[in-house]
């Protein structure tokens, strides 16, 4: 065997190998991030959950469970009204008219069973899909803004999947997921 053909074959060994450090690190990010999606739509809908949850209690009492006990004790117990809205319009004489809503309460249905599956264990709520161990953060407060009581309410993943995400975040989108705000009045999430 003269040199040119020893060359070939171990540039062409080469080559196999570069390609498949190629190959493996491309489809190695590519697993990557849909492992990232698929663990974060988990949260997403976790937070969808509780945002329902926390917005039923608000419509029920008033205002957001501010700890994860009077949350959870709200979905397992708790009941959400059927409210019938009826609406009187009269015209007066003067041809304006008159409306006068009457509003009667015409059934109950329980929390856990309308908004989430009634096997549903409420204590799971605030734990983290990616990491049992780990919590949601829940932040609930009523205050006073320009002469109005208002409600703020803010959950976050407090341990992302997704390294990359951070409360220092420029970008909205990249901060660790979350709805509602410590300082707008506001249930969006950031996804």
């Amino acid at each position: 065997m003269n040199l040119t053909k020893i060359l070939t074959v171990l540039f062409f060994v080469i080559a196999i190998g570069v390609g498949y450090l190629l190959y493996d690190g491309i489809n190695s990010t590519i697993q990557e991030e849909k492992e990232i999606e698929r663990v974060e739509n988990r949260v997403k809908a976790k937070l969808e959950k509780i945002r329902a949850a926390q917005e039923a209690h608000l419509a029920t009492y008033g205002d957001y469970a501010d700890t994860w006990e009077k949350l959870i004790s709200y979905v397992d117990t708790g009941k959400i009204y059927i409210i019938q809205r009826t609406e009187k319009i009269t015209m007066l004489d003067y041809g304006a008219e008159k409306s006068e809503f009457f509003y009667d309460t015409v059934g109950e249905v329980s929390v856990k069973d309308s908004l989430f599956n009634p096997n549903y264990d409420p204590r799971q709520l605030p734990r983290l899909p990616h990491a049992p161990d780990k919590f949601f953060s829940l932040y609930a407060k009523d205050s006073v803004r320009n002469g109005v009581s208002v409600d703020y309410i803010e959950v976050v993943d407090t341990y992302p999947f997704d390294k990359t995400r951070s409360d220092d975040a420029d970008i909205e989108q990249r901060r660790p997921l979350r709805f509602g705000s410590r300082t707008d009045i506001t249930t969006a999430g950031n996804w």
